[in-house]
């Protein structure tokens, strides 16, 4: 996997972290081995004007998404479609509210984050009921998995 990890938000981040989060979420759903993924920590500001942007929706968000072949994750046994899977931007002081308001750090907020904008990424949604219990349960499983495992 070629993934790219740019911070540009001022908060600390361990990159490699992300990057590796990203290997192992593309190698669980069976994406190419050679898909290319961005992954950028923003300021409130930088996101504050995409969300505007692109969503059309007030103040800075959590994560956006933006894909760019529209890969989808593969099966076991078949040959997976290369190409760009795209980009995620990621707002570090947006994910420390959420997280303290969850309980948790705001690097397990981030890692979280960036599951779910993968999964968004491969054409994930939860826009309905059940798109959302099987996106969230999906993230959670990823997620926990890969924490347990490094």
């Amino acid at each position: 996997m070629s993934t790219e990890v740019a911070n540009e938000s001022g908060y600390e981040v361990d990159e490699q972290e992300f990057a590796a989060l990203a290997r192992y979420v593309l190698e669980q759903m069976h994406v190419h081995p050679q898909a290319e993924l961005s992954i950028m920590f923003v300021t409130s500001d930088v996101m504050t004007e995409l969300h505007v942007k692109w969503m059309d929706e007030p103040g800075p968000t959590d994560v956006l998404s933006f894909p760019m072949d529209e890969l989808r994750p593969g099966q076991p046994g078949e040959e997976p479609t290369e190409g760009m899977l795209g980009d995620i931007v990621l707002c570090p002081e947006v994910a420390a509210a959420q997280a303290k308001a969850a309980g948790h750090s705001t690097a397990e907020e981030l890692l979280l984050l960036t599951t779910h904008g993968i999964l968004h990424l491969l054409g994930y949604d939860h826009a309905e009921p059940e798109e959302e219990k099987e996106m969230f349960a999906l993230q959670r499983k990823l997620l926990l998995t890969f924490l347990a495992e490094r």
